[in-house]
């Protein structure tokens, strides 16, 4: 009787077999075939540099180009900068740029939802990683509608369209041709080729699963992207990831100048000798602002659960009376920005009087927040 009342369990959908063996082939070659041939024969030290020097450039190109460049737009490229990116991201076998980058521009737009986010946490940490990809899931449906500013760029098409005869050249032939070069084909496939492969692919799914548990919400509390500078090693800076889904126009992601981030100082340096332009970067008000907002949530929380005594509640308030104060002065002279018009702010004279009335107002924004953190401690520590 109880079971005829229990709702149905949903069906899963049916596994992708092509994945599937992909996966299973190369994650044994690689993390079990390598390390065991390693062992018993050694690598050359050519496969050890060809391993490394792919890794990087395979890498970069998947942060700096395919996500940094191509699915959020946080800055233009000449097209040998762009070439570049689209030859060295094949070698990570995570699909065309056109693909990728309209999967991720879902996962921005509905990240969490498990109807719409293609890799939600919250479907489960091994969905997240790998398993959206292993079954037909419908929210792995491509929607090329997300980049059809995309399919103007005719190196993004011509990779397109050529993507898997690349991907079989460069992931299969380029090691086997290194391999015949250097006399070590067995080694080179298996180092340069499996292990390469299968170790940056996870670093990548990384992303998806322990950079939306493992870490700390810095800029934004609204959804499961974390911070970890872990994870920003092994993901060529990928890893700031609560930052990036604040700020996901921002060409960094690490916005400290001390944080791991070779995709920011790659764009950066391709910008000095003219590859890369229009970086955008967003106002370290607006960062300053959002880490604010989020301890204000945190001692709001507090008080609310009783934690903080009246003295400490009465410095809240006034914290916080004075943070919409900042607020208002800084919307108040953006607004008087736009109304002075261009010609106004070419004359340096302005130049300088609004950048001096934006830095007060974010050396404002920094004394609170220390005086934030000191509340917070004290009010841990009680």
């Amino acid at each position: 009787m109880n079971s005829q009342l229990q709702a149905p369990t949903p069906a899963k959908p049916p596994v992708v077999r092509s994945n599937l063996i992909f996966f299973i082939v190369i994650n044994l070659l690689g993390l079990v075939v390598a390390p065991l041939w390693g062992l018993a024969y050694g690598f050359s030290g050519w496969a050890w540099l060809a391993c490394g020097v792919l890794l990087l450039l395979s890498g970069l190109s998947i942060t700096a180009g395919y996500h940094r460049l191509w699915s959020h737009r946080t800055y233009r490229a000449a097209w040998p900068l762009r070439l570049f990116f689209a030859v060295f991201g094949t070698f990570s076998l995570q699909n065309s740029i056109l693909i990728w980058a309209a999967r991720h521009r879902i996962h921005h737009r509905h990240v969490d939802d498990v109807d719409e986010d293609p890799h939600s946490i919250k479907s489960g940490f091994w969905h997240a990683h790998m398993g959206w990809m292993v079954r037909d899931w419908p929210t792995s449906k491509i929607d090329y509608d997300q980049v059809r500013d995309l399919e103007k760029d005719p190196i993004v098409m011509w990779q397109h369209r050529l993507y898997w005869p690349l991907t079989w050249l460069f992931n299969l032939g380029v090691p086997v041709m290194l391999g015949l070069w250097t006399g070590d084909v067995i080694g080179m496939v298996l180092l340069a080729g499996a292990f390469r492969l299968a170790f940056s692919q996870h670093c990548t799914f990384f992303i998806n699963s322990l950079a939306h548990t493992w870490g700390k919400r810095t800029y934004s509390d609204e959804n499961t992207a974390r911070d970890n500078g872990v994870i920003a090693l092994l993901t060529w800076g990928e890893g700031y990831h609560n930052f990036h889904h604040a700020f996901q126009y921002d060409y960094r992601n690490g916005v400290r100048w001390w944080q791991f981030d070779p995709g920011k100082w790659l764009i950066a340096a391709c910008s000095w000798i003219g590859l890369a332009y229009d970086l955008k970067r967003i106002p370290a008000f607006r960062i300053r602002r959002a880490r604010l907002q989020v301890l204000f949530r945190q001692l709001e929380e507090r008080m609310a659960s009783g934690q903080v005594n009246g003295t400490w509640a009465e410095a809240f308030d006034r914290e916080y009376q004075q943070f919409k104060e900042t607020v208002a002065q800084w919307q108040a002279i953006q607004a008087e920005r736009m109304q002075a018009g261009k010609d106004a702010l070419r004359d340096r004279w302005h130049r300088t009087a609004f950048r001096t009335r934006y830095k007060e107002l974010e050396y404002r924004l920094k004394m609170q927040a220390r005086r934030l953190s000191t509340l917070q401690r004290a009010a841990a520590a009680a």
